[in-house]
């Protein structure tokens, strides 16, 4: 049993040494009265009216320190993945490709590929290569092994990355269909999206991490601005709003809220405006809800901070279009939750950065996926193999949390699946998918070189995604971990989401 923090173990254990700060019973006392995390249960249900939640207790908090040591390594060195026998740097597709570009029937190519990954691996190198023909049959051998998203764990992923391969085969061979049913990638359903939201933590505790950063940051101001650079249904915003209305000054009253929330589908951003107004008028909360309309394409050059291209020139060119205003009495918030992978390169980053910074921003959250060390110090993986094998890696790890804590045969994990993790995972295989994963050692960096120092996350931020996971997703896989200034969920010893807050920095 893990201890609690009350034994005399040497070396201390893990649990014990997170402990010492906080004696675990007045950890628990304080967190079950925490406003942010009661909100968070309250508003993040299946539905879009932020109506649900809910969970069992669990008095463990779980442990292990791999993922920590992996945290503060930033070597990329070759670790055998459980789901297959390849390494990290997407070595072992070799002698599949050269199989599949020999030909012959599926059954003498699968017996030269070892393992489902080799083949995934050898159809990202062929494709790399332009063998589309052979391409193609690799990831016709995958999808002939792995014939259903509906199967385990493994075989569900390597359909999702065999039907990405597909799809990145015709594109590029520029034919008029897909060998695998459907068409371009859709922007996920309200309802695969709250889903996911529902039964895995990752969302739910970026949202809850950000928050408390956001609150803590904008404490005591009247007037409080909030751009949500991907607003999407804005499901993370009620348990904000309700935090900061239970904290207002009695004699004062609450202050004025406004957000300005950010995406790319003008219908979507008009309902969440509604929802969120609605919420605010039941809580007495005096709100204010804009709409930004970010374009995925750039029609013209518009110059942002010194470069004219991609979201940060769109962002910019959409704020002026609906009349962005920042008030000189307004603490501003830049939540960046999934945003920044977007841009396309180290230029468009920095640019981006740079715009933020101008606003004079109290505080900027980020939260990004984590390539878990196998990112390498690049700022794109160009390496189609290599990114794959990164990717793999990323997403078997979300695959076995999903199968460890769904029920089988769920129908919300298969419409997460499909909707949610598939279409990411044809983003990045695709060709603008090696900026995924540039990890939290280049969002820090880019943020540094832009004028930004980190704003440490609380002791009470990191408690609460603790007390997220124990209400509500008490499985020992999943782990919280803290780490070079940000907080880390990951599942196992694999780092998989990293939050971050950061402020203009005083030099």
């Amino acid at each position: 049993m893990s201890c609690q923090g009350s034994c005399n173990c040497k070396p201390r254990c893990w649990t014990c040494t997170l402990a010492l700060p906080i004696k675990p019973a007045l950890l628990r006392c304080s967190l079950s009265s925490s406003p942010l995390a009661a909100a968070a249960a309250t508003f993040s249900g299946s539905s879009p009216s932020f109506s649900g939640g809910g969970g069992g207790d669990d008095d463990g908090y779980g442990g292990g320190d791999g993922m920590l040591r992996s945290l503060h390594s930033s070597s990329s060195s070759d670790t055998d993945n459980n789901s297959g026998g390849c390494k990290n740097n997407g070595g072992g597709g070799g002698e599949a490709a050269a199989a599949v570009e020999g030909g012959g029937d599926q059954r003498a190519v699968a017996a030269a590929a070892p393992s489902t990954r080799d083949l995934l691996l050898a159809c990202a190198d062929l494709l790399q290569r332009g063998d589309l023909p052979a391409a193609r049959r690799a990831a016709e051998i995958v999808l002939a092994a792995a014939a259903s998203p509906r199967g385990d764990a493994a075989d569900r992923l390597a359909y999702h990355f065999a039907r990405a391969l597909a799809l990145r085969v015709d594109a590029k061979a520029g034919h008029g269909h897909v060998v695998v049913g459907g068409g371009a990638a859709r922007p996920a359903s309200s309802g695969a999206y709250l889903a996911f939201n529902q039964i895995a933590p990752f969302l739910r505790f970026a949202h809850l991490t950000a928050n408390q950063a956001i609150l803590e940051a904008v404490d005591g101001a009247r007037r409080v601005h909030i751009l949500d650079l991907d607003a999407v249904h804005g499901v993370q915003w009620p348990p904000l709003l309700q935090a900061i209305a239970e904290r207002a000054d009695p004699a004062l009253g609450p202050p004025e809220v406004r957000v300005t929330g950010a995406g790319a589908d003008r219908d979507t951003l008009l309902r969440t405006g509604n929802r969120l107004r609605a919420f605010a008028r039941s809580i007495h909360l005096p709100f204010h809800f804009t709409p930004l309309l970010l374009s995925c394409a750039t029609t013209a050059p518009h110059h942002v901070a010194g470069t004219s291209t991609g979201a940060a020139a769109t962002a910019s060119t959409a704020a002026a279009a609906t009349g962005l205003e920042f008030h000189p009495d307004e603490t501003l918030a830049v939540n960046c939750v999934m945003f920044l992978h977007n841009l396309a390169g180290h230029d468009e980053l920095a640019a981006f950065l740079k715009w933020v910074k101008a606003m004079s921003p109290a505080v900027v959250t980020i939260a990004e996926r984590e390539a878990g060390g196998g990112g390498g110090g690049g700022d794109h993986i160009d390496d189609l193999p290599r990114r794959v094998g990164v990717a793999m890696d990323h997403y078997s790890a979300v695959f076995e949390a999903l199968e460890a804590t769904v029920p089988p045969g769920s129908r919300e994990r298969l419409a997460v699946e499909q909707e949610v993790l598939g279409r990411e995972i044809e983003a990045a295989v695709g060709p603008s998918g090696g900026r995924w994963w540039r990890g939290i050692e280049r969002w820090g960096g880019a943020a540094r070189a832009a004028g930004f120092a980190a704003r440490p996350l609380s002791a009470f931020a990191v408690s609460q995604a603790r007390l997220l996971l124990r209400l509500h997703y008490p499985s020992e896989g999943y782990l919280v971990q803290e780490a070079r200034g940000a907080c880390f969920l990951g599942w196992q010893t694999r780092p998989l989401l990293s939050v971050s807050a950061w402020q203009p920095s005083s030099s």
